[in-house]
């Protein structure tokens, strides 16, 4: 018996018991759409997660002072003054893997525009910031290096500050601020980039140059910070053991002395939360998978059924001449059959309710090809594994004894 015959016995077998194939379907229907759905959800948080890195600078370098111990009480790490503006000029002159550096300090404060108020913190930077966080200006100017040098009065503001200082709609530029009594002359404003995936407020930002801040906010000779970025990405490792190795020089410390300053980049923070989300993916897509095989065993279940009900054909076709590997392959067509025309009906309905998913609940989804494929491939097997069971014992039954069963 040729392969099309037995296509179209299986297909005539299943049409004449459409609701119960179509309820053996849904098992699969509903494992794969789960799986396809799960799996653009979380593939979709992943692609936002690093989309949002990116903007804050893939490739930034983040050096902190270290935490210390003194008189035996651990200080805080913010109290201590391991950097100094020598680390900086090091690191610009020095380093070979990084593109950018600046210097970063900041005082808080209550900024004052005329009848406006607003609390925030003024970072002192230099022109490189802005690169290394991937910022731009969207009005205005950027302070300068002579501003700089100068320890000029001057700042550039998020759209955060604009919003709160100047309500009523006026061009901050030219206008004064004030912080703690010291007047900053607004030259500059930056380009909104909203909320990061931390849910912190990019726009809320005041720059300034880093010797005002130093000298005429915080009357300090050290810094806080140290801002870098790499080359790329894939340089960052490389950046991080280069300032290792240059600070650990500048501040004199032996090969078993620990570091006085932590080193953190974004790409750490973008493995962790990738690893994270990763997690939860395949735990969701786990989860959805039990549906697969939920379906698997009830396509098992009425192959059984069929079976049994067709005890009394399977001998007939038999004693006329069909081979027991006819018989497997027509149940096992039916099984197969069934499952990919499940699959396909839940890939269809996955894709749907993954945009409904980002239509309605505005969660940011991405559906990979692969995911479509492997469910569909998942499907496919589920049905040739539930399946082969019943065919294989429908192909064993005795002629004699199938043309007797009652």
């Amino acid at each position: 018996m040729n392969g099309t015959n037995l296509f179209k016995i299986a297909l005539r077998a299943l049409s004449n018991n459409k609701l119960r194939a179509f309820l053996t379907m849904l098992g699969i229907i509903i494992g794969v759409a789960s799986v396809i759905t799960m799996l653009a959800i979380g593939q979709g948080s992943k692609r936002s997660i690093q989309a949002q890195i990116s903007e804050m600078g893939s490739n930034m370098i983040m050096i902190h002072p270290g935490a210390d111990t003194r008189g035996g009480v651990r200080q805080d790490a913010s109290a201590m003054q391991t950097l100094k503006l020598v680390d900086y000029e090091n690191l610009r002159d020095e380093t070979d893997y990084i593109s950018a550096v600046s210097p970063s300090v900041s005082s808080s404060g209550q900024l004052i525009a005329g009848n406006n108020n607003y609390p925030a913190s003024v970072s002192g930077v230099n022109t490189e910031y802005l690169q290394i966080r991937q910022l731009t200006i969207s009005s205005g100017d950027m302070f300068t290096d002579a501003d700089i040098q100068s320890s000029a009065k001057v700042c550039v503001i998020g759209k955060t500050i604009v919003d709160n200082l100047f309500p009523n709609g006026e061009d901050p530029i030219g206008h004064i601020i004030r912080i703690n009594q010291v007047p900053l002359r607004v030259v500059g404003i930056l380009k909104a980039k909203g909320y990061n995936s931390m849910g912190m407020d990019q726009d809320d930002i005041v720059l300034a140059p880093y010797t005002t801040v130093m000298k005429r906010l915080l009357a300090v000779n050290y810094l806080q910070g140290i801002f870098a970025s790499a080359l790329s990405e894939d340089m960052t490792d490389y950046a991080t053991a280069e300032v290792s190795k240059i600070l650990r020089r500048n501040h004199k410390l032996k090969d078993s002395d620990n570091d006085d300053f932590s080193i953190r980049s974004q790409q750490e923070l973008s493995t962790m939360l990738n690893s994270t989300t990763d997690l939860m993916t395949t735990l969701l897509a786990c989860i959805a998978g039990i549906s697969l095989v939920v379906g698997g065993i009830g396509i098992m279940n009425i192959m059984y059924v069929s079976v049994t009900e067709r005890t009394r054909e399977i001998g007939l076709r038999m004693s006329v001449g069909a081979r027991g590997i006819d018989i497997l392959a027509q149940f096992l067509i039916e099984a197969v059959l069934i499952s990919i025309t499940g699959g396909i009906i839940g890939v269809i309905i996955g894709c749907g309710a993954s945009f409904i998913v980002k239509g309605v609940a505005h969660w940011p989804i991405y559906i990979q090809p692969w995911s479509v494929f492997l469910s569909f491939a998942v499907c496919t097997i589920t049905g040739i594994f539930f399946g082969w069971y019943p065919a294989k014992k429908a192909a064993d039954l005795d002629p004699i004894e199938a043309i007797r069963y009652e």
